[in-house]
Order: structure tokens, then sequence, then C-alpha cells
């Protein structure tokens, strides 16, 4: 039975949660349409583009997504204490750049002291409902859904439905359950044969974070010699792959330069630090080349032509996160199937159903398996 929103988030749970949400017409909407030989997939870049605009205007980070040919997948961090110390006037900023204001806030700001007491009194309520949507799953989710749907019905000149159904949410209760959500997410295409490398995943953050990180070292590295090889970004991502990432990633740039998207602001990816003092609402607690390293011995093992082990490196952040190595392949290649409304410990599972006073979560089984016991 579908839940409500309420008994789904839970920030004092966890501020990272796996959002996803599948179009009713199928594939042809974001993809290609076999029957006429259509491309959509510009639609894809419409995602990415609103996705990164929307993270600029709420206090929410996208900490990876991939947008699929009838579906797409993001895991976004909530972050309460940034949208609660934005001034009033910030809010109002943030807020007006998505809808229209309101008739007394739109007084307010021309004239502050010429409003009543009672006035100001529900100016402030405004102000503070339209805080909390500033920070809210829902109001985001809805400001990507709603737009793209419009977007498409309009380029197809119908009406109707184009998503199946609201977004589905599942609360990521710790660090284990985040990073495998992320690798879950960046190797969709992989897992769905629809790329045969990380580089060559397009509409990911992981393309995205190769160009990024590629374009960094090659901005701080000294000159080199034109005979000397060129230095691996990491063991796993090297140089080579990472230029064709970033010739990828450059053309779905052009992309949105042709569908014009260009312009609208964008947050960055919320960015990786393997500090083990790093504050949860800053940076993710892991390291970006262990990310790459992670995801990439993970997705060979996904394919079939690509056999390998988990590397020893990416053992031991397993290690270190409680996780045992033998299930991780087992976990990514289930994710979708094994766990519902949240992702977790056995013990973090529990309480996120005792807080909903729920006797049973989905997942249990899943998580004793690959949690190691202490």
């Amino acid at each position: 039975m579908t839940k409500a929103r309420s008994e789904q988030v839970d920030l004092d749970s966890t501020p990272f949660y796996h959002c996803y949400v599948r179009c009713v017409r199928r594939a042809f909407l974001c993809g290609e349409d076999h029957l006429t030989g259509e491309s959509y997939d510009h639609r894809k870049q419409w995602i990415v583009s609103r996705l990164k605009f929307l993270s600029y205007i709420y206090a929410i980070d996208i900490c990876a997504y991939a947008v699929m040919s009838n579906h797409y997948h993001v895991v976004l961090h909530v972050d309460k204490k940034r949208a609660e110390a934005w001034s009033d006037e910030e809010v109002v900023e943030r807020w007006m750049q998505l809808y229209k204001g309101d008739y007394l806030v739109d007084k307010w700001l021309q004239d502050k002291e010429a409003l009543s007491k009672p006035q100001l009194k529900a100016i402030q309520g405004i102000i503070n409902e339209w805080r909390l949507r500033l920070y809210s799953l829902e109001w985001f989710m809805r400001g990507v859904n709603e737009t793209i749907a419009r977007m498409a019905n309009a380029e197809e000149n119908c009406k109707g439905r184009f998503w199946e159904g609201r977004y589905k949410s599942q609360a990521l209760l710790d660090e284990a359950a985040l990073l495998s959500c992320m690798t879950y997410v960046d190797l969709n295409p992989v897992r769905a044969a629809m790329a045969d490398s990380l580089e060559a995943s397009d509409f990911t953050s992981i393309q995205q974070r190769i160009h990024e990180y590629s374009s960094q070292q090659k901005a701080t590295e000294p000159t080199r010699d034109s005979g000397k090889k060129t230095e691996s970004i990491s063991s796993k991502v090297t140089a080579k792959s990472a230029a064709t990432a970033s010739k990828r990633y450059s053309a779905n740039n052009e992309l949105e330069i042709q569908i014009g998207t260009d312009k609208l602001p964008k947050a960055a990816l919320m960015k990786f630090d393997g500090s083990s003092h790093t504050d949860i609402d800053t940076a993710l607690p892991f390291t970006l080349v262990d990310y790459f390293e992670l995801v990439d011995s993970t997705g060979r093992q996904l394919r079939a032509d690509k056999r390998g082990a988990i590397s020893e490196k990416s053992s031991r952040l397993l290690a270190s996160l409680g996780v045992n190595a033998d299930h991780w392949l087992d976990h990514i290649e289930q994710f979708g199937l094994r766990y519902a409304n949240g992702v977790g410990s056995v013990s973090k599972l529990a309480s996120f159903a005792n807080h909903f006073r729920q006797s049973w979560v989905k997942g249990v089984v899943a998580s004793s398996k690959l949690y190691r016991r202490v």
C-alpha cells in the first residue's frame, strides 16, 4: 500500500535519499521510439539541467544521478541547516525564481515600514512556509517532474500523464547505504547494457565527475614534455578514459545549448572528502579516487566480458564501513529489489521502522548478509 511522504522521510534519521520515477509512456519518451526511429535523448538533458537548476535554488545537493530511457534516479542530500540559515530576503529571492510571489510579500519587499503588525505576521508565516518547501524532497521532485511533463507534452502537442506515478524514495540510513546506492545509480547504464564503460555512461554523475576531475588535474599539474606519457587519474580511470568522458560530456553540453537550458544557473555535485572529521552536511565521507575505484571494479564484475574482482583498495573501503565484500556484487545487482523505504544496517532499519511505528521493514535479510557482524 502506498505510504504518505510523512512516513518515508525523516531528516533526523538521515539527510540522504534515493529518489526515482518512471515514464508512463515507456522508453521513447526519453530514448528512441522504435516505431518511428525518432530520438528523444534531448529530454535526458532536460532532466539533468532541471535537477542542477533546482539544486542551485533549494537547500538540496545532488550526490549522484542517472537518466535512463524510461526512468531516472537521483541521490539527494537535504541540508536543513543551510535553509534555516538563509535570511528572509534570500528565501523570498530563491522562491520567486521558481514561482509567483505573494501580494503581501511584494509590498514587504517594497517598504517593510509601511506594513501593519498583522500584515508582517502573515508575511512571516508565508516566508516560513517557503523556507520549509525549499528543503522539501516533495517540492524538489515536483519541481523536476511537473516541468519535464509540461515540456514533453508541449513538444508532442498532447495532454495526459508523462510519469507513471509519484516519485519513489528510499532513506539511506548510513554511509554504506549511501555508497552502495550511489554505486547502483552510477552503474545503471552499464547494468542495462546501454554503456560499456563509466566514461561512456551519458547523463550520469559518474561521467560528469570523471570529466571534472580530469579537467581539474590538467589545470593544476605542471606542463609535461610532449613525449612523456600522461599519468593515470587513478588506477582504473586512466587519462584516455577521462578524455572519452570529457568528449561525451562536452557533447551533452552542446545539446544543452541547443535546447536552451545552458543559461540556467547550476549547482555543483556534492563534493567528496575522505576525512573522518568531515561534516556530513558539507561533503561525502569518501575520497573521489576511492569511489572511482569501487564503481569501476564493481562495473567490471557486472559485465560478462570484463569479469574481475573487487580491488584490494575497494575491499578496504568496504571493510571500513563494515560491509562484507563477498556480498557486495549481489547487493548492487539486486539493490532495486531488496529494499523499500529504507536502506542500511539491520539496527538502522529497525530504528527507522520504529520511528514510523512499523513492526517490519523490507531489506532486513539482505542487510544481515551485507553488513559484517561485530
